[in-house]
C-alpha cells in the first residue's frame, strides 16, 4: 500500500485526531473526569484500541485472504462505533463549535481514506491468507507512534469510565440543606467553579435562583430553572432577595499582571459591589445579607518559614493579591452601611476535579508531568469545592455571622505535600520539580505570588460557629474527590449545626 495520497491522507487523520483528543477531550471538555460522560469514554477507548490495530497493520503488515477480511471488518466497526459516538455525544453534552467542524472534517477524511485503501483490500481479500512483513520507511514510524499514542488513551479512557462512578457527589441540595425553604437568592459569577455547583444546590433544593452572567455562552451548563439576568437594571424595584451572593470577578490567574490586566481585575470585583450597592439602594425591600467574595490573598504573602496561623484578626502584608482583596472589601462598606449584613468570605484553593487549579493539575499529573513548584515550602490555605457551597449556605441562615470569614479547611498543606498527595491519590510517581527561577522568569509577579507563594490561613470563625467539614485533611480528600480505588465513598451530607433566626418576611416575586 505504497500510496503518497493515501498515507498523507492517514496523517492528517492523525493529527485531527490528536487535536481532538488534547485540545477537546483533554483540555475545554475534560471528558475523563466528568461522571456523566462514562459512556463516551467507553466508546473513545474502545475506537482507539480499534486505531491502534488498523495503524500497526498498515505500518508493518500487508493482510491477505481472511485476514484482510478482519482488517475491513475493524474499519467497518470503527465507523459505526464513530456513529454511535455522535448520537451519545449529542445527548449528554454540548459540542463546542470547533469540536462539531473537527468531528466533521475526521468523518470526511476516514471517508477518503476507506475509498483509497478499498482496492488495495479487495485485491489482498482474494489471496492466499497470509501476514506478509512491509515497511514504508518514515510513513511506517509515524503509524506506529500514532498506535503507541491512541493505544495509551484507549487505556486511558477505559480506566477513566470505570471510575466515573466513583465521581459521582451525590444529590447537591444536600449541600444547603441548612436553608429555610424557598430562598430568593441571586447571584453575580453564577457559572464559574463555585458558581455552577452552587446553583446546581440551590434549584435542587427548590429555591429561586436569579443568575447575573455576561457569558450567555455558558448558561446551557447551569441546572434549570433559574432566572438568567445580564444586567442588573433587569431587576425590578418591587423584587425581593433573601440573599444577594457576589463571586464575580476576572481571573486573577488569567493571564500576565500587565498594568492593564491589573486594572481589569480589580475594576471588575469593584465595579460589580458597586452596581450591587446601587441595587440595593433602590430596592423595595433590603436583602437579607449580603455574601460577597474574597480570597485569602488578603493576608499578603506570607515567607515560608513562618509558620504562624492566620485567622481573620491577622494583619495583611503587602501583595497584589492583598490589593485586590482590600479594594473588594472596601466596596462592602456602603452595603453595610444600608443594614445589610454583609459576610465576606476570603476564599482558599477551591478543589474540586470540575474545576479550578486542580483541574488545571490532573492531565499532568495523569501523565507523571506534575511536580513541586520551586521549594515547596510554601502554604497551600484549601477548601474541597462541595464544603465550599456548605460553607456560603451557612453563611446565609447563621444570622450572627458578619464581616470577614477565613472559607478554608482547617489544616492548610505546604506545597510539597500536596504534590506528593496528589500524585499517590492518582497512582502516579511525582519526580518532578519546577525551579522558581523559571516560574518567576516565565509568570513574573503572577508566578511568584500565586505559584511560589502562599498563606497558613486558619478557618477561626467557622470553627467557633459550629461549622462541621466533611473534608478536614487533604489526602483522603483527594482520594475520594478523584475516585481514586479504595479512597472510599464521599460522606453523606448533613445540615449545619445551626439554628436559623426569625424567617424573612419577604419572599421574591421574580
Amino acid at each position: 500500500m505504497d500510496n503518497p495520497i493515501l498515507w498523507t491522507l492517514i496523517s492528517i487523520q492523525v493529527f485531527m485526531g490528536a487535536f481532538d483528543t488534547l485540545v477537546h477531550h483533554e483540555g475545554t471538555e475534560r471528558l475523563a473526569w466528568r461522571a456523566s460522560q462514562k459512556h463516551e469514554l467507553r466508546l473513545h477507548g474502545v475506537r482507539n484500541f480499534f486505531y491502534a490495530i488498523i495503524f500497526m497493520a498498515f505500518a508493518w503488515l500487508e493482510p491477505h485472504g481472511a485476514f484482510t477480511v478482519i482488517l475491513a471488518s475493524i474499519l467497518t466497526i470503527e465507523v459505526l462505533i464513530t456513529l454511535w459516538d455522535f448520537v451519545e455525544e449529542d445527548l449528554t453534552r454540548k459540542l463546542p463549535a470547533t469540536e462539531r467542524i473537527n468531528h466533521t472534517l475526521l468523518a470526511l477524511n476516514y471517508g477518503a481514506i476507506l475509498a483509497l485503501a478499498a482496492p488495495y483490500l479487495w485485491e489482498w481479500a482474494f489471496l492466499p491468507t497470509a501476514l506478509l512483513p512491509v515497511s514504508y520507511g518514515w510513513w511506517s514510524v509515524m503509524a506506529t507512534l500514532s498506535a503507541i499514542g491512541v493505544g495509551v488513551f484507549s487505556a486511558r479512557d477505559l480506566l477513566a469510565a470505570a471510575r466515573s462512578d466513583r465521581l459521582d457527589r451525590g444529590d447537591p441540595a444536600a449541600l444547603v440543606a441548612g436553608l429555610k425553604p424557598r430562598q430568593c437568592i441571586l447571584i453575580t459569577g453564577g457559572t464559574g467553579f463555585i458558581g455552577t455547583r452552587l446553583v446546581e444546590a440551590m434549584v435542587g433544593a427548590g429555591h429561586h435562583v436569579t443568575v447575573l452572567t455576561r457569558d450567555l455562552r455558558k448558561v446551557d451548563q447551569l441546572a434549570q430553572p433559574v432566572r438568567i439576568i445580564a444586567s442588573l437594571d433587569m431587576i425590578d424595584d418591587a423584587d425581593c432577595f433573601d440573599a444577594i451572593i457576589n463571586l464575580a470577578g476576572d481571573a486573577v490567574a488569567g493571564g500576565l499582571w500587565t498594568a492593564t490586566k491589573r486594572a481589569k481585575i480589580i475594576a471588575s470585583r469593584v465595579d460589580m459591589t458597586r452596581a450591587l450597592n446601587a441595587l440595593i439602594e433602590r430596592l423595595n425591600d433590603k436583602p437579607g445579607c449580603l455574601i460577597n467574595g474574597s480570597a485569602v490573598g488578603w493576608y499578603g504573602l506570607q515567607d515560608d518559614r513562618d509558620d504562624t496561623k492566620l485567622t481573620e484578626v491577622s494583619p495583611a502584608s503587602p501583595a497584589f493579591v492583598h490589593d485586590v482583596c482590600a479594594a473588594w472589601e472596601t466596596e462592602t462598606a456602603p452595603i453595610s452601611a444600608q443594614g445589610v449584613r454583609v459576610v465576606i468570605l476570603r476564599i482558599g484553593l477551591v478543589l474540586g476535579v470540575d474545576g479550578g487549579m486542580l483541574a488545571k493539575l490532573l492531565t499532568p499529573f495523569e501523565f507523571g508531568a506534575g511536580g513541586i513548584m520551586g521549594q515547596g515550602r510554601q502554604w497551600m490555605s484549601w477548601i474541597e469545592h462541595d464544603d465550599m457551597i456548605r460553607v456560603i449556605a451557612h453563611a446565609i441562615a447563621s444570622e450572627n455571622i458578619t464581616g470577614p470569614v477565613n472559607a478554608v479547611a482547617p489544616h492548610p498543606v505546604r506545597n510539597e505535600d500536596f504534590s506528593k498527595d496528589l500524585a499517590v491519590a492518582l497512582h502516579r510517581p511525582m519526580w518532578l520539580r519546577f525551579p522558581g527561577w523559571l516560574l518567576g522568569g516565565l509568570l513574573g509577579e503572577l508566578g511568584r505570588e500565586t505559584m511560589l507563594s502562599g498563606q497558613r490561613v486558619v478557618p477561626a470563625r467557622l470553627l467557633e460557629s459550629g461549622f462541621a467539614f466533611r473534608h478536614t485533611a487533604l489526602a483522603p480528600m483527594l482520594r475520594q474527590i478523584t475516585g481514586a480505588k479504595g479512597g472510599g465513598t464521599l460522606p453523606a451530607t448533613k445540615p449545619n449545626h445551626i439554628t436559623p433566626g426569625p424567617a424573612p418576611s419577604h419572599r421574591s416575586t421574580v
